[in-house]
């Protein structure tokens, strides 16, 4: 009987190697499966996300004393995994345009009107893109997840040709 038990366990052991040898890349092609979808969903939404942002940004009060005018939005797009929470983020390059608001510290400052590089940055929860508003500025997508390499991984994927840049107001 105690052979019986040896055996059964060595067996399940064996098992349990062979499963995790298995099931390994498996989980990493599926894996790779849900990020060239999450990639293909923000291309497909990427104009409705775009104009969210903007929206968000222009009510966020920030930089104070600033309006936003308009974001020029830039092929580049850059997308990473957080490496705490493990959910995909996009970063997109623009140029904003902002205008001082009437009354405000801003008004007389020259460098007002000068465009201002910059990304804009989207969440993906599982099953949508998001965005909160939140612009990153002074740096381009690629510099975005170069200086934030302490907290992203980027993620390599094929990107089809790049159309136009487009102006959101």
């Amino acid at each position: 009987m105690p052979s019986e038990t040896v055996v059964a366990i060595v067996a399940g052991l064996v098992a349990a190697v062979v499963a995790a040898i298995v099931a390994r890349p498996l989980i990493r092609r599926w894996r790779r499966a849900q990020q060239q979808r999450a990639i293909n969903q923000f291309r497909f939404d990427r104009e409705h996300l775009e104009a969210k942002f903007f929206e968000l940004a222009s009510q966020s009060g920030k930089p104070r004393g600033l309006r936003w005018l308009a974001c020029d939005w830039q092929n580049t797009v850059r997308f990473a995994r957080d490496k705490q929470s493990g959910l995909m983020t996009a970063f997109v390059s623009c140029e904003v345009r902002f205008e001082a608001e009437e009354g405000g510290d801003m008004e007389d400052v020259a460098a007002v009107g000068t465009i201002r590089d910059a990304c804009a940055v989207f969440h993906w929860d599982g099953r949508h893109w998001g965005t909160g508003g939140r612009a990153l500025f002074n740096m381009d997508a690629h510099a975005a997840v170069t200086r934030l390499d302490g907290q992203y991984i980027p993620i390599e994927h094929e990107s089809p040709s790049a159309g136009p840049s487009r102006t959101a107001s």
